[in-house]
């Protein structure tokens, strides 16, 4: 657990804070990140890896919660709601009807012969293709394909984090609700 949390703040800047960057820059927002201040991760580094742990009772970010349990800070409804990533913060009926519209945009055919439209980093899913087919159609130079990050996740951990469980292989929602007995509902 501890080497996954040190590998994802390695990677932040290709993932989880461009993707922020670029979201909020697009509008003329700027995006503040307290949780990623350098006194504040020099704790939350130093903490034992099986005190951030969910499960067993515990939910994700328990103690961060924990902290902030003081019945003025938060609302108890805010303070012990469902955790969401980025992407699945929208709703997973959102989501959803993105996963069946993909469907009636790309042929089993398409997927199938994903590798020869895309040889670098080729998608896996549908969704993926759909996503890969906008990008290309904007940056179509193999350099572009190139410089985008790629590879299978689970929950948006890393691709070393599929090894922890064999159930992980063969899943390829990157989406926090794939964890199952994690997330119930958005």
């Amino acid at each position: 657990f501890h080497e996954e949390t040190v590998r994802k703040l390695d990677r932040l800047h290709m993932f989880d804070c461009a993707r922020a960057n670029k979201a909020t820059s697009a509008w003329g927002v700027e995006a503040r990140v307290p949780f990623l201040d350098k006194e504040f991760m020099d704790v939350a580094m130093r903490l034992n890896p099986k005190d951030k742990m969910c499960g067993n009772g515990k939910m994700e970010k328990y103690i961060l919660r924990e902290a902030f349990d003081n019945g003025e800070t938060l609302p108890p409804e805010v303070l012990w709601r469902q955790k969401e990533q980025f992407g699945d913060g929208v709703g997973y009926s959102w989501i959803d009807s993105i996963k069946d519209f993909v469907a009636n945009e790309v042929s089993d055919q398409q997927l199938a012969s994903a590798e020869f439209r895309f040889p670098i980093n080729t998608p896996d899913t549908k969704e993926g293709y759909y996503y890969r087919t906008i990008f290309e159609g904007y940056f179509p130079q193999e350099t572009a394909a190139r410089c985008v990050p790629g590879g299978k996740s689970i929950a948006c951990s890393t691709v070393e984090a599929l090894e922890w469980d064999e159930s992980f292989k063969n899943n390829a929602d990157p989406s926090g609700r794939s964890m199952q007995g994690v997330h119930g509902k958005a």
